[in-house]
């Protein structure tokens, strides 16, 4: 008989740890965003691990992040941490790159659960598409300041050609549910426009909204220009996070998707249910006053 044969006859696992397991396998993933433009990511969630639990928490009461300092939007990450962590989330998403950008390290170093952003999926993906060398960043104001999507790719690639452009009214039109506007359509054209003249053959959407926009972007870059979506590859990396932490829910399981946001607001469910297919029930209401952050 082999020795870990030998190890498990031994040392059996007891009922109690055996329920304790699965009840940990069965808590849900926590997902977090500014405003609506997280549920992209949990749409991605969904469609690839379809047994999980999700809880999304939209932070519509103080949307959007891309604005502010770097220490607002690592107090609010570490607030909105805390409030997944009550609803018992296993591990935490940060489908936000301004937070994932501002706010990733601090999360990971407190947090007692794994801690998974956008910023390192999505710069991988985008050295896996280019043919040329020019890859194109749109985020925030805060993302693009922060240098942190340059940095993901230069650490993997340091020879590339990056064009980085905040937009930062892109954001606002979303949340307004303004996807076929002409007003969003000469935005992007305005944004996009150095990009593409410094031949860019790869866009990186910087911000989990823009994915909402991926017709409008796709129709003034071009088919020549590839457009990299964070969210699959996001989905991805949490599938192999929960794998190697024995945290993934059984197969069996039909997974469950709630959602909450900070305060009311109907375009977001306009812009869900229309843009992703996804049917969010009913939304639950979280408050952020004089929440204890998750340290």
């Amino acid at each position: 008989m082999s020795a870990s044969v030998l190890t498990s006859v031994r040392n059996p696992v007891s009922p109690d740890t055996a329920r304790a397991q699965h009840h940990a396998r069965l808590r849900p993933i926590g997902v977090f965003d500014s405003g609506i433009g997280g549920l992209t990511v949990v749409s991605a969630l969904h469609r690839l691990l379809p047994s999980e639990n999700i809880f999304y928490l939209g932070d519509t009461a103080r949307v959007p992040y891309g604005g502010k300092s770097a220490a607002t939007i690592e107090r609010y990450s570490l607030e909105i941490s805390g409030l997944l962590l009550a609803e018992g989330a296993k591990a935490i998403v940060v489908a936000c790159n301004t937070a994932s950008a501002l706010a990733l390290g601090r999360l990971q170093e407190t947090l007692r659960v794994p801690v998974v952003g956008v910023i390192a999926p999505g710069a991988r993906a985008a050295i896996e598409a280019t043919r040329n060398g020019r890859v194109g960043v749109i985020g925030t104001k805060a993302t693009i300041a922060s240098g942190a999507y340059e940095r993901a790719l230069r650490q993997l690639a340091p020879d590339l050609q990056i064009t980085a452009q905040a937009c930062p009214l892109l954001v606002p039109l979303i949340e307004e549910g303004l996807l076929e506007d002409a007003l969003t359509e000469q935005h992007v054209a305005r944004y996009l426009e150095p990009m593409l003249g410094a031949g860019i053959d790869t866009l990186i959407l910087g911000c989990t909204h823009y994915p909402l926009l991926k017709t409008a972007l796709a129709r003034r870059a071009g088919p020549a220009v590839h457009l990299v979506d964070s969210a699959h590859n996001c989905a991805l990396a949490v599938q192999r996070l929960l794998a190697e932490s024995a945290l993934a829910a059984p197969d069996e399981n039909s997974g469950l998707l709630r959602v909450a946001l900070t305060d009311a607001s109907d375009s977001f469910l306009r812009v869900a249910e229309r843009a992703l297919g996804l049917d969010v029930g009913d939304v639950e209401l979280r408050s952020v006053q004089g929440v204890h952050s998750a340290v």
